[in-house]
């Protein structure tokens, strides 16, 4: 399955998908890009005068670039035009660094932990375009083909 082909098989649209682009994907990891519109519907709000990208969101962007776009990698032989990944998210920890601002590209970077049990687990981390951490973590949860 190539990226694109995932990108297509992920169980999200607009306004709620986060990935422009997978880089590299392979049994053990994955990396992707999404470039944050200045026109995202969470930037009126958050904050007045001064958008930040919420963490909540980076969290989900980390979530389905580094975990749902590698476990539908992962189950590539059991997807299909009938079958579709079902995704639930288990656990997380991140920690943040630096702000994400409108109109910012950031990069995901994503390395198995394991995958067993159709539970994943993965170091996710996301650079900015200057290459500074943003933030980095543990990301779980459970995929399956169904």
């Amino acid at each position: 399955m190539n990226p694109k082909e995932i990108i297509k098989n992920l169980p999200y649209q607009k306004p709620f998908l986060f990935v422009d682009e997978l880089s590299e994907v392979s049994e053990n990891g994955v990396s992707g890009s999404y470039t944050f519109k200045e026109t995202e519907f969470f930037y009126e709000g958050h904050f007045k005068d001064n958008p930040i990208t919420p963490g909540v969101i980076l969290t989900e962007t980390m979530a389905q670039i580094g975990l749902v776009c590698l476990g539908i990698y992962l189950l590539k032989d059991k997807i299909s035009t009938n079958v579709k990944p079902q995704i639930a998210l288990s656990s997380n920890e991140v920690n943040f660094y630096v702000p994400v601002l409108p109109n910012e590209k950031v990069t995901v970077i994503s390395e198995k932990e394991y995958f067993r049990f159709n539970k994943l687990k993965c170091k996710v981390k996301m650079m900015n375009s200057k290459n500074e951490l943003v933030c980095r973590g543990i990301i779980s949860g459970m995929i399956i083909a169904k």
